[in-house]
């Protein structure tokens, strides 16, 4: 697995493809709450697999939040979503920042406690999801 971090004019097209198939497709966001003004300023992950193919990504905002993290089915259970998450952990560590913060959805709570990351406030709903706002200090 290959874990390539560059901005959206770099991975509009692979993360576009992603995001569409896991969340709009599979989850049943609404088109209209998955697209904002973010992305062009964002540092985005694309995993690409030994063939090249795009399996996940997520995004680094420059508040120190991490979004729009997503895995295509045929890669989830590889550790795909782990060195997606850890890398842009590793960004926003290299620049400077603090903490990172998350909107989890609550079914992955699990998945980002085993790395480091600690709830916030109170369960929401987002696009008609629970999710849970979960926060990472660096030491």
């Amino acid at each position: 697995m290959t874990i390539v971090l560059d901005n959206w004019s770099v991975h509009k097209e692979a993360a576009r493809a992603i995001r569409m198939q896991v969340f709009v497709i599979e989850q049943n966001v609404p088109i209209e709450l998955e697209w904002d003004d973010m992305d062009e300023v964002c540092v985005h992950a694309i995993a690409s697999d030994e063939n090249g193919q795009a399996v996940g990504t997520g995004r680094l905002l420059p508040d120190g939040h991490i979004g729009r993290m997503a895995v295509m089915a045929s890669a989830r259970g590889t550790g795909v979503g782990s060195q997606i998450l850890t890398s842009l952990m590793a960004a926003a560590k290299q620049r400077g920042d603090k903490r990172v913060v998350l909107s989890a959805q609550r079914q992955a709570e699990g998945f980002y406690a085993a790395h480091g990351f600690r709830v916030l406030g109170d369960e929401y709903l987002e696009a008609g999801i629970l999710h849970i706002t979960m926060e990472h200090f660096f030491n």
